[in-house]
């Protein structure tokens, strides 16, 4: 099944690719910064990074913002609120929180590929009330109540 996104690309911002498959079988559509110049993410420093683009989704769907795993290995790149959430209600420019964990000064140029996009389905639930809850075997154990180690 196929579902139609949207996609307005800003003005200004006609030189930066819109989000696109970087291989067949891929999961996730690349985006891309939408800085006006290069910009350095300094060890430890997070920075919001525009990517050009605004899109319309149908409900049921949201847009989850990834890390690019070859940002993360080699420079310890890699976005906060992770995955973020986009709704299918919004309509604004779409944005990457960025956040360098690496040693060393990061430069992020226009139309690099700063993270992944890739869209879930959401399923329409009914929250319920209740008095009390079924009994299962793991009960309240949380926070590494199932491994030993």
């Amino acid at each position: 099944m196929s579902y139609g996104v949207q996609l307005k690309r800003l003005p200004g911002n006609e030189d930066v690719p819109l989000p696109r498959k970087m291989s067949l079988l891929a999961s996730g559509f690349d985006i891309h910064a939408a800085v006006e110049g290069p910009v350095v993410l300094h060890p430890g420093e997070r920075m919001l990074i525009p990517t050009g683009f605004a899109m319309s989704m149908p409900a049921g769907l949201e847009a989850q913002i990834r890390p690019r795993s070859g940002l993360a290995l080699k420079h310890g790149i890699t976005s906060l609120n992770t995955p973020g959430t986009i709704d299918a209600d919004y309509r604004g420019e779409v944005k990457v929180l960025l956040i360098n964990h690496g040693q060393a000064p990061f430069t992020i140029e226009r139309g690099e590929r700063i993270a992944q996009m890739v869209f879930q389905l959401v399923p329409e639930i009914a929250l319920t009330e209740v008095d009390e809850l079924s009994d299962t075997e793991r009960g309240g154990g949380g926070f590494g109540h199932t491994g030993s180690k």
